[in-house]
This record gives C-alpha cells, sequence and structure tokens, in this order.
C-alpha cells in the first residue's frame, strides 16, 4: 500500500495500535445502531447497522452523535 499525503506519518498513523471499542449494537425504533459506550447509558454512534434508508439522513443519527441509550433512556 502506498500513501501519498504532505501529513507527517506520526499524525497518518496516530492510533494505529490501540483497540477501539467497546461498542453495543442497540436498537433505536426501527433503526439498529453500534455505540461505543462512553459511561453507563451514554454512548457516541459508530453507525448504523440497519434500517430504513431514509434513516441515513436524520441528523439525530448522525455518526459521532452522543446518545442515551439503555432501559432508561427516552
Amino acid at each position: 500500500m502506498t500513501i501519498y499525503t504532505t501529513m507527517p506519518m506520526e499524525l497518518v498513523f496516530e492510533g494505529i495500535h490501540e483497540q477501539p471499542g467497546p461498542y453495543v449494537s442497540v436498537q433505536v425504533g426501527d433503526v439498529r445502531l453500534q455505540i461505543e459506550a462512553l459511561s453507563p447509558g451514554i454512548g457516541r454512534i459508530v453507525r448504523l447497522m440497519d434500517g430504513p434508508l431514509d434513516a441515513y439522513l436524520r441528523p439525530e443519527l448522525t455518526p459521532g452523535t452522543v446518545v442515551a441509550y439503555g432501559p432508561s433512556a427516552p
């Protein structure tokens, strides 16, 4: 693999050896999300795993959005 970039290699490969996660799969209505747990009941959306096509256009389901999940979530 060849990478052509003007960025320093330290920035390009930053975090390459770190383990991501922990991830949790959560069903929100008709959409299944992959959430990265930040604290109990709070997580950041990593990706939409399954759902209707219009769910991908909903701004509240954008990857990177912090959401509440679990039994106490609204």
